[in-house]
């Protein structure tokens, strides 16, 4: 069997029809029909998001902060970043990051920057995350907005306890495993962020246009 190479991928996966099954205020649940490259035509489900972002904050001394939340898909808490949905289709993603570094654990940063965007489960989900780095911390009011958010814990761990327990696999949010490794590879010297205004060629748009529809 021959190995096929990027030039041999020519197929448009073109949408043949579509089916609203579900439209929810934070995810939508569609029914695609796609025409594939031996012309048959597959049944896709598709779960549209709004996106979201997460944020990776260091303080001075190496810090990250992490936060406890209950996740009631999974039935238990979660060691997880900092985060939060894009409210609306027009939302500058860096400006949800501040807003939600200042609700969920009352801190503003000085430097921010683009660590990765993350394709939470492209096989049916159009959710991407974008994660940032942000530093030079400082304490601002905390407003608590919701029942979560008043049962959440925030704890600062050093880099390499978190980078720890994600390889224990102690943390296994997505955004947070891939944001926390990206953070030591970053403060490492290992690579470079992105400036805040970087491309984000998948953010998610569907669902957020639907609200505005409405």
């Amino acid at each position: 069997m021959s190995e096929r190479t990027e030039d041999d991928q020519t197929h448009e996966f073109r949408t043949v029809s579509t089916k609203d099954l579900h439209v929810g205020k934070v995810v939508a649940l569609r029914l695609d029909e796609v025409e594939m490259p031996d012309g048959s035509v597959a049944k896709r489900e598709v779960v549209e998001h709004l996106g979201a972002v997460a944020i990776v904050a260091v303080d001075d001394e190496g810090r990250l902060v992490l936060i406890r939340q209950y996740r009631h898909p999974l039935g238990r808490r979660l060691w997880e970043l900092p985060a939060g949905l894009i409210d609306h289709a027009g939302e500058d993603p860096l400006e949800a990051a501040k807003r939600e570094l200042v609700e969920e654990v009352g801190l503003a940063a000085a430097q921010w920057s683009v660590l990765v965007d993350i394709a939470a489960s492209p096989g049916f989900t159009d959710e991407v995350i974008r994660v940032f780095l942000a530093t030079g911390l400082s304490v601002v009011d905390r407003e608590v907005l919701g029942e979560e958010e008043a049962d959440l814990v925030a704890k600062r761990f050093p880099l390499a306890e978190a980078v720890r327990m994600v390889l224990a696999g102690e943390i296994l949010n997505g955004p947070a495993v891939g944001g926390i490794l990206a953070a030591r590879t970053v403060l490492d010297g290992g690579g470079e962020t992105r400036p805040t205004d970087a491309p984000w060629r998948d953010r998610p748009t569907r669902m957020a246009k639907r609200g505005e529809d409405r």
